[in-house]
């Protein structure tokens, strides 16, 4: 497997990797990946965001659930890199998550760094580990896995 550092995919990139359509796509960039071991990516949290009209109109604040749902497509990336011969064939399922923890509020203006970094892998499962920073302070960390298969199955 070829391994590159550096590597940088746009949202043009990322929206041919993902399933995920707005307003569901929560990466807006990777900037920094490792085939195989990690990969870095953004999340640009702007207040047009449609969550924050219900989560909270006067204090908005990022859904915890949201930050997880962007690791777990950050760590969707990492694994598609991950897989040799991946095409279109392949569909990667997020499957669970483990020691969740919530941190800090995540506000608008708020840029998300997430880093995510292979525990394991076996078969068509891996684990791994993934943690959101805002200005280089820990906001959200999890333990995430998941699956990968053929789209026919």
């Amino acid at each position: 497997m070829e391994k590159y550092s550096n590597k940088e995919y746009n949202i043009l990139e990322i929206m041919d990797i993902l399933p995920h359509a707005y307003p569901f796509l929560m990466i807006d960039r990777i900037f920094d990946i490792v085939p195989g071991e990690s990969l870095s990516a953004i999340k640009n949290v702007t207040i047009n965001e449609p969550f924050f009209q219900g989560h909270f109109p006067k204090n908005p604040i990022m859904p915890g659930v949201l930050i997880v749902e962007a690791m777990a497509q950050a760590g969707g990336i990492l694994l598609h890199a991950s897989i040799p011969d991946y095409a279109s064939k392949t569909l990667v399922y997020f499957m669970g998550m483990d020691k969740v923890k919530f941190r800090k509020p995540v506000k608008p203006g708020d840029q998300l760094v997430i880093r995510c970094r292979f525990l394991r892998r076996r078969a068509n499962v891996a684990k791994m580990t993934a943690a959101a920073y805002v200005n280089e302070v820990l906001v959200t960390e999890a333990e995430l896995m998941a699956s990968y298969g053929d789209k026919n199955d």
